[in-house]
């Protein structure tokens, strides 16, 4: 069985410094597993890495889509197993728990492709009408959601009434790949902060003229850091609203990630902020390549 390496963890932890040391380390390649960084023009707001960081080590799933095109785990999964299955190293790299999931255990598709026209004819359904539809389809799927996570109650809605329940894939656990994975942690107070300080750089780089642009232009993902300029250009809150909307969000999100990490996964807990991180990594890597 092929091995592979992940390095996760939430943003500001200092994945991509580790992953490209490791890359280089151990002659390997780097896989993006970011729902945002695949597309192009969604540079500030994905904290995707720069390219200077991408000339360090070779990147793959990086700016390969425009914005107007889909991108989903299943799309993922394959795309990254052709790159895992032709490298000699690959190391995974990102926050996403169910990318990183399916792409290293045995995660099968039944569900047929996303129709881009569904959500168009549930339009005029909220949110929480949306999530009391899908419990009444796919109530295990459903409590694994948040009502407010519109994108994916309608992709599991989508799949419920095409016959497919999306708590049903199966063999979810069952390894397709030998893995190690790296967690980076970081004491809350601490990332808290690094989150407050990256959101504060991002506008500072640029963030509201490139979500502006890209919403100008119907092409503003539903992520975290563009999805909540939309009230704004709606004149409904503030600029500085957004800001800590975002902020608020993306700290919300670390926690759901950590949690996600240390119960559905076999995941290795490192400090980030341990001067000798990379040493122990590399040590506890080496091993686990000669086993």
């Amino acid at each position: 069985m092929k091995k592979v390496i992940a390095v996760v963890g939430p943003t500001a932890s200092g994945k991509t410094k580790l992953a490209i040391a490791l890359a280089n380390y151990f002659d390997g390649i780097i896989i993006s597993c970011d729902s945002v960084a695949v597309y192009k023009e969604c540079n500030i707001g994905s904290a995707k890495p720069t390219m200077l960081e991408q000339q360090q080590a070779k990147h793959y799933l990086i700016d390969i889509l425009d914005p107007s095109e889909s991108f989903d785990v299943a799309m993922c999964q394959k795309l990254a197993r052709e790159i895992i299955d032709k490298e000699k190293l690959s190391i995974l790299c990102g926050g996403t728990g169910l990318y990183i999931n399916a792409i290293l255990n045995d995660y099968e598709f039944l569900a047929p492709k996303r129709d881009e026209t569904f959500a168009k004819a549930y339009s005029n359904y909220s949110n929480l009408e949306l999530y009391e539809l899908l419990k009444t389809k796919d109530i295990k799927k459903a409590s694994e959601l948040h009502p407010n996570n519109r994108k994916r109650v309608l992709r599991a809605l989508e799949a419920s009434i095409c016959g497919y329940n999306l708590s049903e894939y199966n063999n979810k656990s069952k390894p397709y790949y030998d893995y190690y994975i790296i967690y980076l942690d970081i004491e809350r107070s601490i990332l808290y902060d690094r989150i407050n300080k990256r959101v504060d750089m991002m506008f500072s780089s640029g963030l509201l003229e490139e979500a502006k642009y890209l919403y100008q232009n119907n092409k503003l993902p539903y992520a975290i850091g563009y999805k909540e300029f939309v009230p704004y250009f709606n004149n409904l809150v503030s600029l500085d609203s957004v800001k800590e909307e975002i902020k608020l969000n993306t700290r919300h999100l670390a926690k759901r990630q950590k949690t996600w990490f240390k119960n559905q996964m076999t995941t290795h807990f490192y400090d980030a902020l341990n001067e000798y991180l990379l040493d122990n990594v590399i040590k506890d890597v080496k091993l686990f390549l000669e086993e």
